[in-house]
């Protein structure tokens, strides 16, 4: 895979946008000089999810075959895609979550079921729904909260806040899972997939998650 021609991290900073780039490579983001108008617009897609979901900081993995060898930018995606289908994708995720775990690490391997009500849906551990796995530890703790790294090993529609709750610990601000009301506290903290050479991103901590991350002993970055 052709790395691209600056190694180093660079910001978008388009109209509406706080995107930075924490991995660049011609394989999957078109290169600055190529077609940033399209870079913009492919850009914004994510944007709108974020919008919907109410995420503020987040790790977006696309591709695109508009570089010199699309060939080539087919197979790196397809690639990729054989990476998250086998569950090799290591994704780590930071939560805060009310209370806290009594142990210090563990895994919580619970089958998850989505479940529909007249108020809406949402995921439930049941025997009768898909495996899922999760591996956390404890980061921090400090008034009533603490800070779990998460790493799922499935990757099933709300499996951290469902595996959370399932703890006994939803996170903060998941109102749907019992972590009461206001912005929720869960960030896509990296990624790293096993390509050659190998992808790996850090996405950085937001604004609301700051003040909950320091009362539990942690200076955000």
């Amino acid at each position: 895979m052709e790395a691209a021609q600056e190694a180093a991290p660079s910001r978008y900073d388009g109209p509406e946008s706080s995107y930075r780039l924490a991995f660049t490579d011609s394989a999957f983001l078109l290169r600055d000089e190529l077609r940033p108008v399209r870079m913009q617009l492919e850009l914004l897609k994510p944007d709108l999810v974020q919008q919907e979901m109410g995420i503020e900081s987040t790790i977006v993995i696309f591709g695109s075959a508009r570089i010199p060898a699309p060939e080539q930018a087919a197979r790196a995606l397809l690639a990729a895609q054989a990476e998250f289908a086998a569950g090799r994708a290591e994704k780590t995720y930071w939560a805060v979550v009310r209370g806290g775990p009594t142990a210090e690490a563990g895994v919580v391997d619970a089958p998850l079921l989505k479940r529909t009500e007249r108020t809406g849906w949402r995921m439930v551990v049941d025997p009768a729904g898909q495996r899922a796995v999760t591996e956390w530890r404890v980061l921090g703790r400090g008034g009533g909260l603490a800070w779990l790294e998460m790493r799922p090993r499935t990757g099933r529609t709300h499996q951290v806040r469902a595996h959370a709750a399932a703890l006994g610990c939803p996170l903060l601000g998941d109102a749907l899972y019992g972590g009461g009301p206001g912005k929720l506290h869960l960030l896509a903290r990296g990624i790293r997939l096993l390509l050659d050479p190998p992808v790996e991103a850090t996405a950085p901590v937001p604004a609301h998650m700051r003040a909950a991350l320091r009362a539990c002993g942690v200076s955000p970055a």
